[in-house]
């Protein structure tokens, strides 16, 4: 125990300043609603966020992810009949035309088109339900326990159904994905001979918006899952049944990059402390993060770090080995850690490595 109360000690550096910020209540029109920090997967905000809902369109960014992990963008696609006769919003298909499945995906998250997601689903999953099958088990892979799909455009079915919180997840994955991001985050595109327009009018109302995705039936009334950036910052807003959407998730991502703007604690490759070594040239290493950490922080939470080595260095100490780590604790609860590398190698000193060969020699 002594051993590691040396090895362990609590940084004297504070890792962030107060910054002001507003703490008003954020209040929405949305029947259920999340707002979680992207990075971290604090949730910020929340109102019935594991009510189980009608989700309509937002199921097209299940629908993408799937399609992009599974498929090529160059992949050409022929338009079967029942794609090109299905219900509801479209990108006006035509049976027996053939296009890629970028074309395809385009038509599904700035259309909307319940045909480009019935194409979509039969190229890369055989069927329909082949490809729901496949929408399923990679729900189930982001831990969306609350959710079950049943199609892949999100037309209404009682087996059809997600929670905020749930599509949350969904919208951490889609962020990570870089391709369906940047199909998601355009405003207008002309491809496959088709001049298409984004649904999602949060693109022209915020500068910082990164897009996902709109959704729109009947019985499941307005659906909207966003995510914004700012300050390297990116949250994620979910409404579910919300007749004011627009206006909502700007209030939403207001609030949170206000009230929980993100504190760095580490970058990686940086240095976080110096470390004493016993026996080489230098008495020093530097020690780096080996990952970046960065958590959402509220005025007046307190935010510290602990740097804990695994036991004491001593040479050599070979650059990019593992001595430690930085753990990282909000109010006195742990949120996370990072490892700590040593930043340059340290040979032991010139007698002590004679005297360790003369040993060898010897023995």
């Amino acid at each position: 125990m002594l051993r590691r109360s040396i090895c362990c000690f609590l940084a004297a550096l504070c890792l962030y300043s107060i910054i002001p910020c507003r703490t008003f209540a954020v209040e929405t029109s949305a029947a259920s609603a999340i707002l979680v920090d992207a990075g971290s997967g604090r949730v910020l905000y929340e109102h019935n966020a594991d009510r189980k809902m009608l989700i309509a369109s937002t199921t097209k960014i299940l629908t993408a992810l799937v399609a992009v992990e599974a498929g090529e963008l160059s992949d050409t696609v022929k338009v079967s009949r029942e794609a090109a006769f299905t219900e509801g919003s479209a990108m006006y298909l035509k049976e027996g035309e053939t296009l890629t499945l970028e074309t395809l995906l385009y038509g599904l998250l700035l259309c909307s088109g319940n045909d480009a997601a019935v194409a979509i689903a039969q190229h890369i999953g055989g069927s329909v339900k082949g490809f729901v099958a496949m929408m399923n088990e990679k729900a189930r892979t982001l831990g969306m326990k609350d959710s079950s799909f049943a199609n892949p455009n999100g037309l209404d079915d009682e087996r059809h159904y997600s929670t905020a919180r749930d599509m949350a997840k969904l919208a951490q994955a889609a962020l990570k994905n870089e391709t369906l991001m940047r199909i998601a985050s355009t405003r207008s595109v002309t491809i496959g001979g088709r001049t298409m327009h984004n649904h999602n009018k949060l693109l022209g109302y915020m500068d910082n918006c990164l897009g996902l995705k709109t959704g729109y039936t009947r019985a499941a009334g307005r659906t909207l899952v966003s995510c914004a950036e700012k300050n390297g910052q990116r949250l994620i807003a979910v409404t579910l049944q919300d007749g004011n959407d627009w206006a909502d998730h700007q209030t939403l991502f207001d609030y949170g990059f206000s009230a929980y703007p993100a504190k760095t604690c580490a970058v990686r490759g940086k240095v976080l402390t110096q470390a004493a070594v016993s026996g080489g040239v230098s008495s020093h290493v530097p020690l780096i993060a080996g990952e970046s950490f960065c958590w959402p922080v509220f005025s007046g939470e307190q935010l510290t770090t602990e740097l804990c080595l695994d036991h004491p260095l001593t040479a050599p100490v070979s650059v990019g080995t593992v001595a430690g780590a930085a753990v990282f604790r909000l109010n006195g609860t742990e949120i996370g850690r990072v490892p700590l590398v040593a930043g340059r190698t340290v040979p032991p000193r010139l007698a002590s490595a004679l005297n360790s060969l003369k040993l060898e020699l010897n023995g």
